[in-house]
């Protein structure tokens, strides 16, 4: 990889402007920064895409599956005006490669007439789906998995409240028995991916799911 590369520098800047605004769905750990009012400031939604672009280039994936991490939300995610983003104006702002990557890893959040999917019918389809995508494409998802998982599992290990009455989960869209089955399920979708790049990945995300199993169902240990 050059030490710099011109897709990566279009990607970041894109990303950042895209999601400019815009936060994660809560606080689900320690801040890291504090307001002067004492507040805990909320997490930009880009320090996810750079830690899941971090993640994939530490696990020596070319530049521009980097470029497609850092975009890995950019088509499932509107701005903080609403505006979506659609696929050829990724590809036109970016280059084809990276929006077919981009367009592997995004959900299809809405039927055809608009309205938003229950949360188990798009996961099934995303499993789905990920079971047939390139290495490059399962290297991105795996890598945000596990930001993800590793996130909810630092809030349970804090005792911060990611459970809402002990049983759901403040600002997530599923319990922890559907967010058990799908990280499960991500894992075994992406069995048969064989490129060694991606056992590392893997690996660690098998790692987080036996820690969210500990952290979430404490009885059952």
């Amino acid at each position: 990889m050059q030490p710099f590369d011109p897709v990566l520098e279009r990607a970041t800047e894109l990303a950042a402007t895209w999601h400019s605004g815009t936060y994660r769905k809560g606080q689900w750990r320690a801040p890291v920064y504090e307001s002067e009012k004492g507040r805990a400031a909320p997490v930009p939604v880009f320090s996810h895409l750079t830690a899941v672009a971090l993640t994939v280039q530490r696990a020596k994936w070319p530049a521009v599956v980097v470029a497609a991490a850092f975009l890995h939300d950019i088509l499932e995610d509107a701005n903080r005006r609403g505006e979506r983003m659609k696929p050829e104006t990724l590809a036109a702002r970016m280059n084809d490669e990276v929006a077919t990557l981009v367009q592997h890893v995004t959900e299809d959040s809405y039927d055809a007439s608009g309205q938003k999917r229950p949360w188990r019918t798009r996961k099934e389809a995303y499993i789905a789906h990920l079971k047939e995508a390139p290495d490059e494409a399962v290297a991105i998802s795996l890598a945000d998995k596990l930001h993800n998982l590793w996130t909810m599992n630092q809030s349970l290990d804090a005792g911060l409240p990611l459970f809402k009455g002990g049983d759901d989960f403040i600002a997530l869209s599923a319990g922890p028995e559907e967010q058990q089955w799908f990280f499960q399920s991500m894992l075994r979708a992406t069995a048969e991916h064989r490129d060694t790049r991606l056992a590392a990945l893997r690996d660690q995300l098998t790692q987080e799911v036996a820690r969210f199993e500990r952290l979430a169902f404490p009885q059952s240990t």
